[in-house]
């Protein structure tokens, strides 16, 4: 696999930070998360492929046996408010010197500098200060976030991942690590750069909900069908709205013009007045094998049987029928095996994982004794 050999440190987080290591983990990385002892229930959902260590970190031992593990692998994956690392003694200045190959990544809301460094924050204020959250929503309503997608997972821990294959190719020439400022805010901004620089061309120069690509244009939104369900419909360009106006069996002479802003309302309720009198099924059969960018909306139950994902396998099962979408993008010689089994409990390769590292077999039992580590091995059989 494209990242075989690069083991990984992954300090426990929520969602974004999780979402980088996977990645990671499903491309070959060994990922090694760290969690914190007496841990009821891991609520890490993207520990494919990882393995854990838990360690207290109110303890010095714990400290010296986390930095351990950091020096002696090729990225450190930190998720902490500016500064919780420094405490501890583990920040970049320290971990660098040890190991000036080391690629240290983190991951926050706001980044590592400016006034919100040290703020608490969730995906929708990131969003909302990156400047993309005011765009986002239906005329005439207020802004809305769009799940937790764009700054968490988007903005953060995909944009976070970049960072790190790309420190680990540029380690390839100069043989230094760096330090990789990963602030959320800025990840969705980026993310939203084409609607940033694209209003100079009359794409987002309309108030919020009106404008082509954000529910504004009849040709660029969902509509529900006769069975409740809905259909996408994205036909932009000139001939695939001939398409769709032909499946739809309406006559473009009798419509107003395509681009004429002010009847979209007007044209708006009259697609959505044919959409209502088919299903969905109906819609797709009528559709299917053109090119009027007309698709079904389809729930998460519904995703792996249509034919175009069942065909490419686009999404797998983990060792307990779980279903989840396959990494992405494919590659022809190093493609992602993810990891089938069971997310790993806390603790589980603790012993395991330190052996590896140089531990031995009577340091570890003291360290299990002293509380200084923990190891949930036997419970995750079981």
């Amino acid at each position: 696999m494209a990242l075989a050999g690069v083991r990984v440190i992954e300090l426990a987080g929520l969602a974004p930070a999780p979402f980088c290591g996977m990645i990671l983990a499903d491309f070959g990385a060994k990922v090694i998360r760290v969690d914190r002892t007496k841990g009821a229930v891991s609520v890490d959902t993207q520990a494919r492929g990882k393995r854990s260590v838990a360690i207290n970190l109110k303890t010095s031992e714990g400290v010296a046996v986390l930095k351990k593990l950091c020096v002696r692998s090729d990225v450190v994956l930190e998720p902490y408010r500016k500064g919780v690392m420094e405490k501890l003694g583990l920040g970049p200045t320290e971990l660098l010197r040890e190991n000036p190959r080391l690629i240290y990544a983190r991951l926050t809301g706001y980044g590592q500098s400016g006034s919100y460094a040290t703020a608490a924050g969730h995906d929708i204020n990131y969003l909302a200060l990156s400047g993309l959250l005011s765009r986002l929503g239906r005329s005439e309503e207020k802004p809305y976030a769009p799940l937790n997608l764009v700054a968490d997972f988007a903005g953060g821990g995909l944009t976070c991942a970049l960072g790190i294959v790309l420190a680990l190719l540029e380690r390839t020439k100069s043989g230094k690590g760096q330090v990789i400022d990963a602030s959320m805010v800025e990840g969705a901004a980026y993310v939203g750069s084409f609607v940033w620089k694209s209003r100079s061309i009359g794409l987002w120069d309309r108030p919020r909900g009106r404008n082509m690509l954000d529910s504004g244009a009849p040709f660029y939104d969902t509509y529900q069908t006769s069975d409740g369900k809905y259909v996408a419909v994205g036909a932009i360009e000139p001939q695939f709205y001939r398409q769709l106006l032909k499946g739809l069996d309406l006559e473009a002479a009798e419509l107003p013009d395509q681009m004429s802003f002010s009847h979209w309302p007007e044209l708006t309720k009259i697609f959505a007045g044919r959409f209502a009198s088919k299903t969905q099924a109906e819609w797709s059969k009528i559709f299917d094998g053109t090119d009027a960018c007309v698709t079904p909306v389809l729930s998460f139950e519904e995703v792996s049987s249509h034919p175009h994902n069942r065909e490419r396998a686009s999404f797998i099962k983990d060792a307990s029928g779980q279903e989840s979408p396959r990494p992405a993008p494919l590659l022809s010689r190093t493609p992602a095996e993810p990891g089938c089994a069971l997310d790993p409990a806390i603790g589980e390769h603790t012993a395991e994982v330190l052996q590896e590292f140089g531990f031995r077999p009577s340091d570890i039992d003291r360290m299990l004794a002293a509380g200084v580590v923990e190891c949930n091995a036997i419970k995750a059989k079981l």
